[in-house]
């Protein structure tokens, strides 16, 4: 086997969730390298290995499928949604779109998770992620420094309240810029945001 690249694949964000055609996940294991393996992460997405002279060709014909291709690594990863239970227009799928469009793929000191839920059920686990949006009736919050994982684990802190959507965007992009220029090193997002102070933050909402 040649020179391998790790690559990321997740469905779009769409009602019902995280899913997968039979075609498409067929499709995958046609397309991985002899002897790679498929990782499912934590993040919804497939991590595969696929020949590294063969990525853009490979990532088209996923992309042709219906499928969203990423890089893996120290990216924002693509929006964690949920499964937009209460219909498309009233939990905001569309908003959710323009934000995955917006953020997912971007390079970060760490790899940074979004999640997105619309409403206050929560089934995404927003409150879990660096960065977690609630829509609350026409109106969207957003969440920062939440930690799953370790003994520390913690949920994250109210940012702001009451975004409209033609807001939403330009604050999440801005945290997410404050936060790859300012950052130390490799830092955690959740660090990050207990040096800098929700105060700081809060001025770029």
């Amino acid at each position: 086997m040649g020179e391998t690249v790790k690559i990321a694949v997740t469905p779009p964000v769409q009602a019902g969730g995280s899913l997968f055609t039979p075609a498409q996940l067929a499709l995958i294991g046609s397309l991985a390298a002899d002897g790679a393996r498929i990782e499912m992460t934590p993040f919804r997405q497939l991590y595969m290995e696929v020949e590294a002279e063969r990525q853009q060709v490979i990532s088209e014909e996923l992309e042709r499928s219906g499928l969203e291709v990423y890089g893996a690594g120290f990216v924002v990863k693509s929006l964690i949604a949920c499964n937009f239970c209460k219909g498309a227009e009233e939990a905001g799928l569309e908003s959710a779109k323009r934000l995955n469009r917006a953020i997912a793929g971007s390079e970060a000191p760490m790899p940074l998770k979004v999640g997105y839920a619309g409403c206050a059920l929560g089934t995404s686990e927003p409150l879990l992620k660096d960065i977690g949006i609630v829509k609350m009736r026409d109106f969207f919050d957003i969440y920062v420094g939440g930690e799953p994982k370790g003994i520390k684990a913690a949920t994250a802190k109210l940012l702001v309240s009451g975004l409209t959507e033609d807001r939403l965007i330009p604050a999440v992009t801005a945290i997410i810029a404050y936060y790859k220029a300012h950052a130390k090193g490799k830092e955690k997002f959740g660090k990050f945001v207990d040096r800098v102070s929700l105060d700081t933050l809060r001025q770029l909402a």
